[in-house]
């Protein structure tokens, strides 16, 4: 069963281990181990932060919380969701996804935002299963939303 990371040092390690493997896997850039646990370890202790395990550590989601400007509530971003590649298409993205919208509603936010490439089929059907749109409105035939996104 999914949980809540602590900040214990070993639930701080083991997620910032599995966001490592995350972009090892996918060639995507990241800061040495050691600092990306520290980093990770701060933006958990702001608050700002929640993270969650899947089963047995084979996975990571990262939650990010900042106030809505529509209502009092706070609005949530998944910013990663992450399982090991041997487990995939058993249930564990879905049962972490799942824990992780209950965390975000008991955190207080009402609504969750995310965004995935084209190409990560998986995910995407993942999302739309767990009550996700990609379409301004709730209609299929409602305008499509897109992720823009630029580094500074």
């Amino acid at each position: 069963m999914p949980r809540t990371a602590t900040l214990d040092d070993a639930d701080v390690a083991t997620a910032a281990r599995l966001l490592w493997d995350f972009n090892e896997e996918y060639g995507d850039p990241a800061p040495p181990l050691e600092t990306l646990t520290a980093r990770l370890g701060e933006l958990m202790a702001s608050g700002e932060t929640a993270v969650a395990l899947a089963d047995d550590d084979l996975g990571v989601a990262v939650l990010r919380l900042r106030p809505n400007l529509w209502s009092d509530a706070l609005e949530a971003y998944l910013a990663e969701l992450y399982i090991v590649p041997p487990r995939r298409g058993q249930g564990l993205g879905r049962a972490l996804l799942a824990h992780t919208l209950e965390l975000a509603r008991s955190l207080g936010a009402d609504r969750i935002e995310l965004g995935t490439s084209e190409d990560d089929v998986a995910a995407r059907k993942l999302y739309t299963k767990m009550g996700f749109t990609r379409h301004e409105g709730t209609l299929p035939e409602d305008p499509l939303m897109f992720v823009y996104e630029q580094d500074l």
